[in-house]
């Protein structure tokens, strides 16, 4: 299921950035401008995951420092993409280590919580940052490992190689990792839904109980002593504790 939300409708004719590429590296703006169009959005959903609330900072340094070397970049859009990702893995990896400094410094504890400002969304718009949201809650209980292998095929959209070479491992750990990550999550899901089904279940039993009071519960009980029936006053069923 999460895997599924992310591939749908961030699908990209990575193919097709090649032309932008060599726009860019020409010094283009327009060119520049296509690939940032078509790489933010993983890029900064991937960075949220990782660093919180200074994902926007990192990008931007990531895109700086992207403008700055992408005229001598040689390689094609696919290569392009694997390159700014590791770049910024590298300025997530210096922004942790900084807000670690900050919290030995400062001896509080500071956590790491996703915003997705967006003051003119509409509702569906704000309905889908939401569910992006809840899948990146999701993935940040995973193992490191796991989790940066899901973020980058999954979110990135990054393959099996790609996502190798942004974390300097092998193909095989990194498919590993990604497998055991979507099956935990998968396992996480299965708990969640099995726990609205039985809130629902109790929902209903308590719905049931209620009408059958309202319906039929009542008891005659008379004055005069206990559990003798009459004509006194009703009281309902359970209703003893006062």
């Amino acid at each position: 299921m999460v895997h599924a939300r992310f591939e749908e409708g961030y699908g990209l004719a990575w193919g097709d950035l090649d032309s932008a590429l060599a726009a860019a590296r020409r010094g283009e703006e327009t060119g520049f401008a296509e690939l940032w169009h078509a790489l933010h959005p993983p890029l900064l959903r991937y960075l949220r995951a990782v660093v919180g609330d200074a994902a926007e900072d990192v990008a931007s340094e990531t895109w700086l420092q992207a403008a700055k070397d992408v005229r001598g970049y040689r390689g094609d859009a696919a290569g392009f993409r694997v390159w700014l990702f590791r770049v910024a893995r590298h300025r997530a990896l210096d922004e942790l280590r900084k807000a670690s400094r900050r919290k030995e410094d400062n001896g509080d504890v500071a956590e790491y919580v996703t915003d997705w400002p967006a003051p003119d969304d509409t509702e569906r718009a704000a309905a889908e940052r939401e569910d992006t949201e809840r899948a990146l809650r999701l993935i940040a209980r995973l193992p490191k490992d796991q989790a940066e292998a899901v973020l980058l095929r999954v979110v990135a959209g990054l393959d099996v190689a790609q996502t190798a070479k942004v974390l300097d491992k092998r193909d095989g750990a990194v498919r590993i990792a990604a497998m055991r990550g979507l099956k935990r999550l998968a396992a996480i899901l299965a708990e969640q839904q099995a726990g609205s089904e039985t809130g629902r279940d109790m929902d209903r039993d308590m719905d049931r109980d209620m009408d059958k009071d309202d319906s039929g519960g009542m008891e005659e009980t008379g004055e005069t002593g206990p559990g003798r029936n009459g004509r006194g006053s009703r009281t309902v069923k359970g209703a003893e504790y006062g």
